[in-house]
């Protein structure tokens, strides 16, 4: 693996501009490895073997409780799930032009070029298959989860959690598995600032060069001005009627008690319940909904078609005239929704970041059929997962949310991940005796067999 991702042995490197030299920073680096692997008061060594960026990450990572000798890179998200993820992901948009600022260039001189979404997870991978098959034994590899909570310091961990660009070099890396990679980093903003996907450079130590990451960041900033130009040409063709072109993707938001929301070509447009109803569901069968089956999915009183026709006729002048056919109804565009997302981090085991984007049940309101089968579907598999999870930190935050925050099963499981003479352990026996009384019995085992 060394040869075909690090592409030979060290070169020596005088002083960069930074007057740092990479040997010694190497040097630096291991002897701080070395202080890790003892632990105790020797972190105290630290501070004068890295960098000040990379001092703090790993101290975030040993607290988050990172191992850095895991070698196993975890559960990713594989195959069909990651293609239609990928394919509906904003930053899709932008690979044209970032295949043409970025992908040709660098992996034609051995280097590879990594896209990333906001929250780190690898949406691909892009160089010579050698090196491809190389870096994913590193852990490396489409559909992973390289943010900093999961694998410790890198570079598009760091893009992820501080929202500037970064290189990581070799052993500066907290997973040891991870050493022979050197990455620059860069982000990538939506036209409203929001960090939707990061790029990267990896390989040897060619990449750990100014002009790399120069490079990097210029292909991000390039990306953001495309994506900036599609969402103005997308704004102006939804205004041209029933001749507006399809658009690329649509974004869907309909987690928790706030106001449904459709983003389209950057723009984001509130929703009614029902046409917030109709969007989740055509979303959830990409198939498509005959009128009489979607009028049984939305109301167990049975819709006529006459309601649904003209239901869907309103949704139209909406998202535009052009995003779903009908006979059937079926969506003609991509669309990325907080449900999916949701989903993906529990079918690759981040019930971390699961817990994270869950802000409530989906459409909490709503009383139509198909709707509360997913909502149900959602909340039973994210509890499930939380109360395996045996993570303190994933207990706490489910315990501090709405949905957790009777969930007398969930606060015994957070109080078994706690120290007995903590103060914390004295707050959560409290409110688990609150739960008690307020049951009339002993809530953790009657909630015990609930979904």
């Amino acid at each position: 693996m060394v040869s075909n991702l690090a592409g030979g042995s060290l070169p020596q490197y005088g002083a960069g501009s930074g007057g740092t030299q990479l040997g010694a920073l190497e040097a630096y680096a291991a002897q701080a490895h070395g202080y890790l692997s003892v632990g105790g008061e020797q972190l105290g060594q630290l501070p004068g073997l890295l960098r000040p960026m990379v001092l703090e990450s790993w101290l975030r990572s040993v607290r988050g409780g990172v191992d850095p000798l895991d070698d196993n890179d975890g559960r990713g998200l594989r195959g069909p799930d990651l293609q239609r993820y990928r394919d509906a992901h904003p930053i899709a948009s932008a690979m044209p032009l970032v295949d043409k600022l970025l992908l040709r260039d660098a992996t034609s001189t051995g280097l590879m070029v990594v896209v990333a979404d906001q929250f780190g997870r690898v949406l691909s991978v892009h160089g010579s298959a050698d090196r491809v098959r190389a870096a994913a034994e590193a852990g490396l590899r489409e559909g992973n989860d390289l943010s900093e909570r999961r694998v410790g310091t890198n570079a598009v961990g760091l893009v992820v959690r501080t929202g500037r660009a970064a290189w990581i070099h070799g052993p500066e890396h907290f997973l040891h598995r991870m050493h022979q990679i050197t990455g620059a980093a860069a982000p990538v903003h939506d036209p409203d600032g929001r960090l939707v996907g990061v790029l990267m450079i990896a390989g040897g130590v060619r990449v750990a060069r100014p002009e790399i990451l120069a490079l990097v960041k210029a292909a991000a900033t390039a990306a953001e001005m495309d994506l900036l130009l599609t969402a103005v040409r997308s704004g102006q063709d939804r205004r041209t009627g029933a001749d507006a072109p399809v658009p690329e993707r649509l974004g869907l938001e309909v987690l928790g008690l706030g106001q449904p929301q459709l983003t389209v070509a950057g723009e984001r447009v509130p929703l009614s319940q029902r046409h917030a109803e109709i969007l989740v569901l055509l979303a959830e069968h990409q198939e498509g909904l005959s009128a009489d089956h979607l009028a049984l999915l939305l109301d167990d009183a049975d819709l006529d078609n006459a309601t649904i026709r003209a239901a869907m006729s309103r949704l139209r002048s909406v998202v535009g005239p052009n995003v779903f056919g009908s006979r059937p109804y079926r969506l003609r565009v991509p669309i990325a929704t907080d449900v999916e997302a949701l989903r993906a981090a529990l079918d690759s085991g981040d019930v971390d970041a699961a817990v994270r984007l869950y802000s409530g049940p989906v459409l909490p309101r709503s009383t139509a059929p198909g709707v509360i089968d997913i909502r149900d579907e959602l909340r039973v598999r994210l509890r499930t997962a939380v109360l395996r999870s045996g993570d303190a930190t994933v207990l706490g935050r489910w315990t501090s949310g709405p949905e957790g925050r009777d969930d007398a099963a969930a606060w015994a499981a957070y109080r078994a991940t706690v120290d007995r003479d903590s103060p914390l352990y004295s707050q959560i026996e409290a409110k688990i005796r609150v739960l008690d009384r307020r049951m009339g019995a002993d809530a953790t085992q009657l909630q015990r067999f609930e979904p």
